[in-house]
C-alpha cells in the first residue's frame, strides 16, 4: 500500500494512541493531523506527570513542541480550536488495568468508537535490568490485547 492509500485509509477514522508525550508518537500526531485532516478523531494517552490537567500536559508536552509549528502556522489563531477539536488528552498508563482510566464513560465511549491503537508506549528507563523492561513491554502488549478484545478486535 503506498503512502497516499495509507493516509487516505485513516480518513473518518478514531484512533487511540499510546506513549503520547514520546518522540515517534508526537510525529505521528503531528504528521497525521498535518496530511490527513480528516482524522475523525484521536484519543491521547497520556502519564500523569504532575498536578496539570490532562490538556495542560498536552499543550506543554505535545502540541506546544516546535515540531508543530507547521500546523500552527496552518491554522494560524484557530490551532487551538482544532487540536480541541481533533484530540482528547486522557489521564493514563497502559501498564494498569483498562489502561488506568477510571471514567466509566469515557471508557465505553472509547470501546465503542476506536478504530485504531497506535502503540508507541515503551519503558525509557535505560538502566533497568533487561529482564524488568522486557516483563514491562510484555505487559503493555497484554494490556493493549486485552483492549483490542473489548473493542472488538480480537
Amino acid at each position: 500500500m503506498e503512502l497516499n492509500g495509507i493516509v487516505q485509509s485513516l480518513e473518518n477514522k478514531i484512533i487511540l494512541v499510546t506513549g503520547s508525550t514520546g518522540f515517534l508518537s508526537k510525529l505521528f500526531v503531528e504528521k497525521l493531523l498535518r496530511v490527513q485532516p480528516n482524522v475523525k478523531h484521536l484519543f491521547l494517552l497520556l502519564r500523569s506527570a504532575d498536578s496539570s490537567s490532562p490538556t495542560q500536559r498536552l499543550n506543554k508536552d505535545v502540541t506546544g513542541k516546535e515540531l508543530f509549528k507547521v500546523l500552527r502556522k496552518k491554522h494560524g489563531y484557530r490551532f487551538d480550536s482544532f487540536i480541541s477539536k481533533k484530540v482528547t488528552p486522557i489521564f493514563g498508563d497502559v501498564s494498569l488495568e483498562n489502561l488506568g482510566i477510571n471514567d466509566s464513560d469515557l471508557e465505553k465511549k472509547m470501546h465503542k468508537e476506536i478504530n485504531l491503537v497506535a502503540n508507541f508506549a515503551a519503558t525509557t528507563n535505560f538502566n533497568d535490568r533487561y529482564s524488568r523492561t522486557k516483563s514491562s513491554e510484555v505487559g503493555t502488549n497484554s494490556c493493549l490485547l486485552r483492549v483490542l478484545f473489548i473493542i472488538g478486535y480480537c
